[in-house]
Formats: structure tokens, C-alpha cells, sequence
């Protein structure tokens, strides 16, 4: 499968360099914001402008008590939790690492799917990329060595991973097919979130703000950029190309990742980590390859800069960044 216009490839091009970068803006605000901070101010940008688009386009906001408890849930998985769990783990964690580490998202759904059969058959050459996928992430922890980067920030950027999974499988089930505009659950999502993050501040918001150009630019960009505009781009993509195709952000977010960090940070990365990496996204590939040649599904929600989920998965989760 290949993509079919110089547009979709631009599109792909360009959110993959939002999402991979969203590691850095994280990194760069929270020199300013506390993670409860950062990521209340990211997700309140964000629906403020989606909000903004609808009346432009004249779109209106989901209605019904159902869905919107539907989508209560799957901002706390897709959002508020993973946004947190992030930003908390990248103020030890570099931005390379948590872009690398970000790339295990595709496995976790296809395995939560499997455990609550929303994908009822696992081929042999799903269940080796899964595996694969598993072992490079045991390289990249490296528990047997006293150098390897094992650590309680590291396990939170992986549970983030693990929430954006999770959400994926949620909202396959419960969000999609119900008819309303991408753009309007989107928006509803983010309103979700936010009221869920604005719920937190007391325990990790309360803090004085650093005030300082850079991380203030730095969170308007991932707000604004990585998370609200990349929805749209990403919406389009999925309208011109699928699924499958879109999901590819995923193999080039952790490179974007990666040399940000080195370009703009000076991290380094242990080639072992780098060799993980490429395991990892070697095993991501093979799990793709059974699905390759199903039929396009549009999504009724965003997703995430790390989404790559099996076809029939195709709700995606929004962002972090994730």
C-alpha cells in the first residue's frame, strides 16, 4: 500500500514531525509549568481552538449523556493520564528515550485487544512481531545491567504508552460508528480532558509558574500545533490514505524524536537503546503486515502520535507525546 498524492505525503511528513517533537516542547515547558501544569494548558489551547473551528465550520458538539460519559473515559486514557504520565516522566527522561519508548504503543493495543477479544485471532507472524516487540523493549530497559536506564520515570513514560493502548481499544468499541464529525468528538474529548486535568491541579498545579519566553512558546506550540492541528491533518490523512497509511507516523515519530533531543538537547543515546528501537519498530512492521489490505476505516475520534492500531482498530486515541 503506498500513499496516493504529494499532499497525503506532505500531510505524513508534517505530523510526523509535530507528534515526534512533542517529547522536546514537554521537555522545554516544563522548565516553566509543573507536568499537572503543562499539560492543563496544552489540552485547554487545544480545545479552545477546536471549539474555534466548529463554529467556523458550524459544527456542533456531540449531544447525549451516553456518549458523552463514552468520551469522560476516553479522555482520562487518551489525555489527561498519558499527557500527565509524560510530562512527570520527562523531567528525568530524556526526549529521545521517550519518543523510543512512546513506540511500544501499537503493541499494547494489539495485546489488550487480544485479552478482551476485540481481535480474535493472533497469526504467527503477529504473534513473532509481537514478541519482537516485547524483547526490544526488555533491551532498551536492560534490567541485568547496573547502567541500563530501568527506572520509575522510565516505567511512567511506558505506562503512558500502556493508557494510550488502552484508550485505542475503548474507543474502537465504544466511539466509533456513531455518525458524528471527527472534529466534534475530538473537541468534546478535549473538553473532557481538560475538566480531568483541572481535577488534579490541587495535588501537582498549585506551584508558582516560571514565567520564561521559551517554555511558555514551547507549550503554545504543543497545544495549538501537536495537539489540536495535528487532529485535523491527521483526520484528512485518514480521509485520503486509511488507516494503515496514517499509522505510520509511528515509525518515524521516535527517529524525530531522537535527533531533536541530540540536535537541540545534546542527548545521547546508548547504542543499545538505539538497537531496541529498531526491534521494536521491526516487530510493529510485523504485526502490520496481516492487516495491510483491509478495507479503509474512518476513525471518529483523533489519535495519539504514537497510534499505530490494527485495522479494526481504527478509532484512534488523541495524542501525547505522546
Amino acid at each position: 500500500m503506498t500513499v496516493t498524492s504529494p499532499g497525503s505525503l506532505l500531510r505524513l511528513g508534517v505530523l510526523a514531525l509535530l507528534w515526534g517533537s512533542s517529547f522536546l516542547w514537554i521537555k522545554l515547558g516544563l522548565d516553566a509549568f509543573s507536568p499537572v501544569q503543562l499539560v492543563l494548558v496544552r489540552l485547554g489551547l487545544a480545545a479552545v481552538v477546536l471549539l474555534a473551528i466548529l463554529r467556523v465550520r458550524r459544527i456542533a458538539l456531540p449531544s447525549g449523556g451516553k456518549l458523552w460519559a463514552h468520551l469522560a473515559v476516553a479522555a482520562l486514557f487518551a489525555n489527561a493520564l498519558p499527557f500527565v504520565l509524560f510530562a512527570i516522566g520527562e523531567q528525568t527522561v530524556d526526549t529521545g528515550l521517550a519518543g523510543v519508548l512512546n513506540s511500544t504503543m501499537p503493541l499494547w493495543t494489539l495485546l489488550i485487544a487480544l485479552l478482551v477479544r476485540q481481535e480474535r485471532r493472533l497469526s504467527w507472524v503477529r504473534g513473532a512481531g509481537l514478541a519482537l516487540g516485547f524483547a526490544g523493549t526488555l533491551l532498551i530497559f536492560a534490567p541485568w545491567q547496573a547502567g541500563g536506564v530501568l527506572s520509575w520515570a522510565s516505567l511512567t513514560i511506558l505506562g503512558a504508552a500502556l493508557s494510550y493502548g488502552l484508550s485505542a481499544v475503548y474507543m474502537a468499541r465504544y466511539l466509533a460508528g456513531h455518525g458524528v464529525p471527527p472534529v466534534a468528538v475530538a473537541t468534546g474529548q478535549m473538553i473532557c480532558a481538560t475538566g480531568w486535568t483541572a481535577l488534579a491541579l490541587p495535588f501537582g498545579g498549585l506551584q508558582a509558574v516560571r514565567w520564561s519566553p521559551v517554555p511558555l512558546l514551547a507549550v503554545a506550540v504543543l497545544g495549538v500545533f501537536g495537539t489540536a492541528l495535528a487532529f485535523i491533518a491527521y483526520y484528512r490523512l485518514i480521509a485520503d490514505e486509511g488507516p494503515t497509511i496514517a499509522s505510520t507516523t509511528a515509525y518515524l515519530m521516535p527517529i524525530v524524536s531522537v535527533l531533536l533531543g541530540a540536535v537541540v538537547l545534546d542527548e545521547s543515546l546508548h547504542p543499545r537503546v538505539l538497537a531496541g528501537m529498531a526491534v521494536i519498530l521491526v516487530g510493529v512492521a510485523l504485526t502490520r503486515l496481516s492487516v495491510r489490505r483491509r478495507a479503509r476505516v474512518e476513525p471518529t475520534t483523533p489519535s495519539p502520535p504514537s497510534t499505530v492500531t490494527p485495522a479494526r482498530l481504527a478509532a484512534p486515541t488523541a495524542s501525547a507525546g505522546d
